[in-house]
């Protein structure tokens, strides 16, 4: 069955339509890249996908295996988020916090964020603080804080924005080993490239769906195209 089945969805601000009519699925251990221009209505959808708006239209339905409280999140990180004052392990530790506040992290929690810092190749860096580190070392401490949350579906909004070429390829590499250890993948990007080469479907979104299907064949399309601008990208 379907981790998550959006029909007929759509959302508005103050009245305006910035998402209309779009209908997609999202299967176990998948990996569903969003692209489009700037102001396409990604971001919007990764919002509703995690409860924060609610369709104008339309319905979001998850799973018998999946709750809202299990969907981790990596946003898209700004200035202040990058100089946040907390040491690695608390930044992590409060992925935890998806399941409901408590005074005191429990014993599982405590296990399951040093398994996440230690997968991620962090765990050596825990009492440092977040704000010390290179946009790389970020980017995973915020990926083990998602995988505390979370082991079944990662939502990313452009998760390398910001890094440098070889953090940039890094991250897509522990990216696809998660989506391959079973972790489902949903990834707003800019980078085509990257979506095509890894993603298994894309969905393009222009305020409405121009394109939904597998990945290997979405550069064969208008949508493709007129995002690319003509240009045949590989």
């Amino acid at each position: 069955m379907a981790l998550i089945t959006c029909k007929n969805l759509s959302f508005a601000y103050d009245g305006r339509v910035v998402v209309d009519n779009i209908s997609f699925g999202v299967e176990p251990g998948d990996y569903l890249c969003v692209v489009g221009a700037n102001g396409s209505g990604k971001s919007t959808l990764i919002k509703g996908l995690l409860g924060l708006i609610k369709p104008q239209s339309g319905s979001i339905q998850l799973g018998e295996d999946l709750q809202q409280n299990e969907i981790g999140y990596l946003p898209q990180q700004t200035t202040v988020q990058r100089d946040f004052p907390a040491s690695v392990q608390e930044v992590v530790l409060s992925g935890g916090l998806n399941h409901g506040w408590t005074p005191f992290y429990t014993r599982r929690q405590k296990n399951m964020a040093a398994a996440n810092m230690m997968c991620m190749g962090i765990y050596d860096l825990r009492h440092k603080s977040y704000r010390e580190l290179s946009g790389g070392q970020q980017q995973r401490v915020l990926l083990a804080r998602a995988l505390t949350a979370t082991r079944k579906l990662l939502l990313m909004d452009e998760p390398v924005t910001g890094l440098d070429p070889l953090a940039t390829q890094d991250l897509y590499e522990l990216v696809r080993h998660l989506n391959q250890d079973g972790v489902t993948i949903i990834m707003v990007t800019h980078d085509i490239e990257n979506a095509v080469q890894e993603g298994k479907h894309i969905l393009h979104l222009a305020g409405r769906e121009l394109y939904y299907g597998p990945a290997n064949g979405y550069l064969q399309t208008s949508a493709a195209q007129s995002l690319l601008g003509g240009a045949h990208h590989v």
